[in-house]
């Protein structure tokens, strides 16, 4: 069901995200510093990816995700990090697909951005609660990632784990639910797609799948579907 003022806010996500993700996804993809590789890997430099195509692809993906966004969550007062989110999660998106890495450089300051967007949403709204349950999703979902990683390094990178507590700050704010569904939903989601191209022999156990995507799909699933899923649980 949209939500009160889904089409103006729709509207605002359109054409807030889309253009910002046009222009900065390519502008940082000149600017962020190349990861330092462990020996016999190899990636496709970050600037390399800077081009027109980045452009459209960040761009595009933005302006679904922030008009999407506004329609579910309409006015909130938490639409405005998400639609930073957005832009951010656009461009990780596509850098992810592209070289399998999710640079730090982006992720920890979209942390900050994303954390002053909520306290500022508190401030306005007067949610506290909702503020204190994101930072604790925030960490929930950064220590089960970092498990992850530590137990099986080779199916979970650690911007994966970075990127997890990112969403769960932003998914915690909404609910419990929504930060069930989205965060675990969308790892699930990515290693469904694993297995099946490894079964298929698109690719081999040796490789690793960019999770970074599923995980930011997940996200924005979980912003449509948590609070239906949460009720259904609670009865």
């Amino acid at each position: 069901m949209p939500a009160d003022n889904a089409l103006l806010a729709a509207g605002a996500g359109v054409v807030l995200c889309g253009p910002a993700a046009f222009v900065l996804g390519p502008w940082l993809m000149r600017h962020i510093p190349e990861p330092v590789l462990e020996e016999g890997d190899t990636k496709i430099r970050y600037a390399d990816l800077a081009g027109p195509r980045a452009a459209y692809w960040c761009g595009g993906l933005a302006a679904v995700s922030g008009g999407l966004l506004g329609w579910v969550l309409g006015t909130d007062s938490a639409l405005a990090a998400w639609l930073l989110l957005a832009v951010a999660g656009a461009v990780l998106g596509y850098i992810d697909a592209r070289t399998r890495y999710l640079p730090s450089a982006i992720i920890w300051p979209s942390y900050g951005v994303v954390g002053v967007a909520l306290v500022a949403a508190a401030l306005v709204s007067g949610e506290w609660g909702s503020l204190r349950r994101a930072a604790i999703a925030g960490l929930i979902g950064f220590g089960v990632f970092y498990l992850l990683w530590f137990v099986f390094p080779r199916g979970v990178g650690f911007g994966d784990v970075r990127l997890s507590g990112l969403l769960g700050i932003a998914l915690g704010w909404l609910g419990w639910g929504e930060f069930a569904s989205g965060l675990y939903g969308g790892f699930f989601l990515g290693a469904v797609v694993g297995i099946v191209l490894i079964v298929a022999r698109v690719m081999t156990r040796k490789q690793m799948v960019p999770f970074g995507p599923f995980m930011l799909i997940g996200a924005l699933g979980g912003v449509f579907v948590g609070e239906p899923l949460a009720r259904l649980y609670t009865g």
